[in-house]
């Protein structure tokens, strides 16, 4: 689990208690008296004969942790001789098929298995890998990297490579060379990227690309409040009137997972749901992704931004046993 590597951000003074476990923010946690022997029992049980029983799938991993349904699956083979992941494959279907899976998976994993999905096929869900290349942190992308290798035999910046172009491929690049600088040192004669900006000769793209995917967080927090001091605008504005396209998207999600990463994931939940029809695979990244890392301040950030709780948008958006698992990753109302 990567939650002691994740950045507090802003606006958390929770995610420093997180770390002393004064304020855990995850939903999912360690089931106590657990035994996997156990579960994987129950769960054969559930899958076995005519139909699948969801409501036990659903009360076992969504209250498990990852590294928990690890050794479920280790007993699950051991006492039924079949890999789990393949027998839930076959019981279930669509959504709930794809949170289940999710589930199953190591965080790098899954994060690997996202991207490869992401770029294979026709088009290439651009959302999917600014998503997950701009809010992780350098260990956490180094270690996306080798799983990806090792998983799918091929190199995930061939891949991505393969499948995008121009500056957008670039900021990828940049982004997948683990490069940023983690320290928290503020270099005040560095918070320079107004010079590059409108005032000057238009957009310098690669200026941008430098400052946003190289510099740590708190100088970049630096760099954001000097460009609004000058330029009278907030960066993010910047970026929308001078950029567009899927560049706009990476170069936007990268400030926003500076200035507050779970607000940026709180907008995404939001965007994949309100209006006509839901981008149902925003929805479930997120919701496994970040269950055990820092949903409950994702969940504090959706109703500070929006007025409503996730929980209540996710019951009117999902159905059926979708809908069940996805609340129960939520982790209640409030």
């Amino acid at each position: 689990v990567h939650s002691e590597e994740r950045v507090p951000c802003i606006s958390e003074s929770s995610a420093s208690a997180g770390k002393t476990g004064k304020t855990p923010t995850r939903t999912v946690t360690e089931a106590s008296g657990f035994n996997p022997e156990e579960d994987a029992q129950k769960i054969y049980n559930a899958m076995k004969g005519a139909g699948t029983n969801e409501a036990t799938i659903i009360e076992i991993l969504a209250h498990r942790t990852i590294a928990q349904r690890q050794k479920i699956k280790e007993a699950f083979k051991q006492s039924v001789g079949k890999e789990l992941l393949d027998c839930l494959k076959s019981e279930l279907t669509g959504n709930f098929e794809m949170v289940v899976v999710g589930l199953m998976m190591p965080a790098p994993v899954y994060d690997a298995y996202e991207l490869k999905n992401a770029i294979k096929g026709a088009g290439t869900e651009e959302a999917c890998l600014i998503d997950i290349l701009a809010s992780r942190s350098k260990a956490e992308i180094k270690e996306i990297i080798a799983t990806y290798k090792k998983e799918h035999g091929k190199s995930l910046e061939d891949d991505v490579c393969g499948d995008t172009s121009g500056m957008f491929q670039r900021v990828l690049v940049s982004l997948l060379t683990a490069g940023r600088d983690e320290s928290t040192k503020v270099d005040e004669a560095q918070a320079d990227i107004y010079e590059a900006g409108e005032a000057h000769w238009g957009t310098d793209e690669v200026k941008f690309l430098t400052v946003l995917c190289v510099r740590n967080r708190n100088h970049l927090l630096r760099v954001f409040q000097e460009y609004q001091k000058i330029s009278g605008r907030d960066i993010e504005d910047s970026i929308k009137r001078e950029m567009s396209g899927c560049l706009e998207d990476a170069f936007l999600a990268i400030v926003k997972c500076m200035k507050n990463k779970p607000a940026f994931f709180a907008e995404r939940l939001y965007k994949s749901m309100k209006g006509l029809g839901t981008t149902d695979s925003v929805l479930i990244r997120i919701m496994v992704a970040r269950a055990e890392i820092d949903m409950l301040d994702i969940k504090a950030e959706f109703l500070k931004m929006y007025g409503k709780t996730l929980h209540s948008f996710i019951k009117g958006d999902a159905s059926g046993d979708y809908r069940k698992i996805l609340l129960e990753l939520c982790g209640g109302e409030k």
